[in-house]
This record gives C-alpha cells, sequence and structure tokens, in this order.
C-alpha cells in the first residue's frame, strides 16, 4: 500500500507539472542533524498528532527571471509560483483524502506579511528543513535549501498526512562548495558575517530589505540565490559561466542591459 499510494502521488505530481517531490516520516524531527535543531513546538506531530509522513513538493523559480531581480518580473513570478504550490498542495490533500487517508496541507508563507516577519522572523513550520528531511536537497551558505536540480532557486510546501508512505533518505552530498558569492552580494550583509557565520541568516535584516522593496513593488530581494553556483539550471539556460554577474565584463554586457531595462519599469 506504501508504495502504491506513493506512486499515485508522484504522478499527480506529475499531473500538476510539479518537478520536486519528496517524503519524510514524521518521527525524523525526533533526530537531531545539526544545530540548532527544529524546536518540539515546531515539528509535525506537535502541529497535528495524527500525520505519519510528511510530503513535500517544490516549483522552481525559473532563472532568466530571477536574474532580472529585484523587478517586477520576478516579483510576479514569485506570486504565482506561490500561488501554484498552495493550491497544488490543497488538490493533492483532497487527493489523499477521497483514497481514505486524511490529509492536510499548510501555507507557503506561514506568516501575515513582511512587516509581521521584522518583528518575528519566524513561521510556524519550515518548508526548507521538511525539504531537507524529505532528501530534496542540504543547506547553503545563506540557509537556503539548495537542490540539484534547481540550486536554492525553488519554492517549497508541506503536506502531513496520515498515510504511512516509504520515506526517501536525507542527501548526504553537500551541495554548497563555500564560494561565499552569496555573503559577498548581499547588499545588507545578512549572509556570513561577524555575527551571522555561515548557515545562519540575518532575518530581521533580511526582512526589513524585503519591506523597502515591497514598498517599491520589487520585493523579494532574490540576489543570494541569483548567483549560487549550484543546480542543473545553470546547464539549460547557459549559466555557468559565473562572470556573467559580473558588470565589468564586456562579454555580457548585453545581459546586463536587459536586466536593468527590466528593473526600469513597473516599481518605484
Amino acid at each position: 500500500m506504501s508504495n502504491t499510494i506513493r506512486e499515485q502521488i508522484t504522478g499527480k505530481c506529475a499531473e500538476l507539472d510539479i518537478p520536486l517531490v519528496g517524503f519524510a516520516s514524521a518521527s525524523s524531527w525526533d533526530t537531531p542533524r545539526f544545530e540548532p535543531w527544529i524546536p518540539p513546538e515546531f515539528r509535525p506531530r506537535a502541529l497535528w498528532p495524527e500525520v505519519k509522513t510528511v510530503i513535500v513538493i517544490g516549483i522552481h523559480v525559473s532563472l532568466p527571471a530571477l536574474e532580472t531581480a529585484p523587478s517586477i518580473w520576478y516579483h510576479e513570478v514569485y506570486r504565482t509560483v506561490n500561488t501554484l504550490l498552495d493550491t497544488s498542495a490543497y488538490r493533492i490533500a483532497l487527493f489523499l483524502g477521497t483514497r481514505g487517508f486524511p490529509s492536510i496541507s499548510l501555507p507557503r508563507d506561514g506568516y501575515g506579511s513582511i512587516e509581521v516577519l521584522k518583528e518575528r522572523p519566524v513561521a510556524f513550520f519550515s518548508h526548507r528543513h521538511a525539504a531537507y528531511l524529505a532528501g530534496l536537497g542540504t543547506f547553503g551558505i545563506n540557509n537556503m535549501l539548495l537542490t540539484p536540480q534547481f540550486g536554492p532557486r525553488v519554492r517549497f510546501t508541506t503536506l502531513f498526512t496520515t498515510a504511512e508512505i516509504r520515506p526517501d533518505p536525507v542527501m548526504e552530498k553537500d551541495l554548497c562548495i563555500r564560494c561565499m558569492r552569496c555573503s559577498k552580494i548581499c547588499p545588507v550583509a545578512a549572509i556570513g558575517s561577524r555575527d551571522y557565520p555561515e548557515g545562519i541568516t540575518d532575518k530581521r535584516t533580511c526582512a526589513t530589505r524585503s519591506s523597502e522593496l515591497h514598498k517599491r513593488y520589487i520585493s523579494p530581494c532574490g540576489l543570494c540565490i541569483k548567483v549560487c553556483p549550484a543546480g542543473e539550471d545553470r546547464v539549460k539556460f547557459r549559466r555557468k559561466d559565473m562572470n556573467i554577474y559580473n558588470e565589468k565584463t564586456d562579454e555580457f554586457s548585453h545581459y546586463h542591459e536587459a536586466w536593468n531595462h527590466v528593473r526600469s519599469y513597473g516599481g518605484k
């Protein structure tokens, strides 16, 4: 039964054009993997005691749109991906329910607004940690989850189900190469600074940056995930040469002209 329902879920994800799906046992949260670890009140069984399996789905953000960030283009793609995730997760939960497995979906963003995050920069559940435990990737310097397929250019959301489904193994290979590009490009020094070493982000400073961009209708920032060299999408879009992000390189000047054009419209 476990394999059958697992195959049905992966088939449903394919039908919904969801490229990433992973499974984790709800009990896996009880074994710390690194420090600091997820406090008990943020774990699946604390939120819904009946949960047996945690399902994580991910949809990528297209690299060419992200390269214009911060911009109205990336802003709108980001919103679209979030909507698709919420809608798809809800549909999968309904799908499981009709097959005798009560299930619930969690919202992609577990907070009311960026202004809320400035005061309390934590949501009630971490989709990134869920994706990590579901074997979809490993954490990078910028505290984002890096995936083999898309690097950190992925949005995730989560479902809880009463079905007992074979879990995926946690990814052992570290995908982050510690190039520190994310730290160097951060405009507010929220990554890898003296007070916030690698793997820990100054969330309040990051949220404040997002709040300012939101007032201009071009949030979120996106710079740290744009320059991450991880991800097969770089091959697809011919972005393996990281010099493309160096504005002093004449070879790629036409890209910068295009990105600057996009940034000049649609926002304040």
